[in-house]
Parts: structure tokens; sequence; C-alpha cells
């Protein structure tokens, strides 16, 4: 398991090999919540549909949650800007891990945000950008933060969005992979 490293720098990498143009079905998901923006929650519905956007095996578990406490977390989410807070507010949801939060906060703003992935942390940490963690599996708070600037900084200088950003860094690591992604005994995507 593993990835190529190429002989680039990140900022490098990434511009040359930039995916500007979003997933069509992602680009709807996007768009169908920015209702959930305006009304400042998601719908249990809503998250279902992020979370088997991102993993469809979390939509079972995900389904487990009472509505209202969906909206109660989301509510919070969408209301404060304590990144902490959102963070641990969706990981208190059922079924919900660090890959499925992201994912939840990238679709509603993917301007400043992107998915947490294992393809995308091993590409950050075999190139040092980011340290522990090197299997990219079972995300921390201080992990996920740290990804995030990552990738915002990374954003910041080449005028693109975080979720662009992300993107591109998930492919790269496609083309570049070596070796099979996951353990035989652990053979479900992050």
């Amino acid at each position: 398991m593993g990835v190529r490293v190429p002989d680039l720098s990140l900022e490098a990498l990434v511009r040359e090999q930039m995916i500007l143009n979003e997933d069509p079905g992602t680009a709807a998901l996007i768009d169908r919540l920015r209702a959930a923006r305006e009304r400042g929650y998601l719908t249990k519905g809503e998250l279902e549909r992020v979370c088997r956007w991102k993993s469809p095996r979390s939509a079972g578990l995900v389904q487990r949650n009472h509505h209202h406490r969906v909206r109660g977390a989301t509510q919070t989410v969408i209301g404060t800007l304590d990144e902490r807070e959102r963070f641990d507010r969706l990981i208190s949801l059922h079924g919900v891990s660090a890959p499925s939060a992201s994912a939840v906060l990238t679709m509603l703003e993917p301007q400043r945000y992107g998915v947490i992935d294992i393809r995308v942390w091993q590409l950050l940490h075999a190139m040092g950008a980011v340290k522990g963690n090197p299997r990219g599996a079972g995300f921390t708070f201080d992990q996920w933060l740290r990804f995030l600037l990552v990738i915002r900084e990374l954003a910041a200088r080449l005028e693109v969005s975080a979720r662009t950003v992300e993107r591109t860094l998930f492919a790269a690591h496609r083309d570049g992979q070596v070796g099979t992604l996951y353990r035989a005994s652990n053979p479900v995507r992050s």
C-alpha cells in the first residue's frame, strides 16, 4: 500500500494536475444543499444523501439517527465557525466518521472544505505535508484540522476552492497508487 511520490512540490503537483470541473452528480448535491444552508440545518434525508455519496456503507448507520438529533447537530454546525464544534457535532451522529463529517462540510461549503480521505492523506503524508497516521485511517480532529489547513493554504495560493485542491490530490493518488489501497482484513473504502 502506498503511492509514488511525484518529483514536484505539492503546489506544483496540484497546479499541474488540477481538476477544475466538479462531477455532475456531486455538483447537483452541492446545489441541492443550498436549501439546507438557507434554512440553517440538514434534514435526516440530506445527511443520508451526503454520507451515502461519501461511503455507501454508512447509509444504514446514519439512518439510525433521530431526525431531531440530526437537525440539532447540523443547526449547530451551520451556525458556528468553530471548527472543533463543527467536527464534534457531526461525528457525534451515529454512522458519521471524520471522512463523512468532512464530506458534509464540503457539500455545504466547497470553497472552504475538502473531504479527508485515505488517498488524500496518504499522498499528503508521503509528500511531508502531514505527519502521523501513514495509513490514513481513524482520523482525529487534529489530523483533520491539519489536512484542512494544508488544502486551504494551497487553495488560497492557487486561487481555487479547497474542494478543487482535495479532488486533485485524490486523483493524483489514484494515478500514482502502488499496490492495494486497503488491507485484506479491512477492504472497505475510507
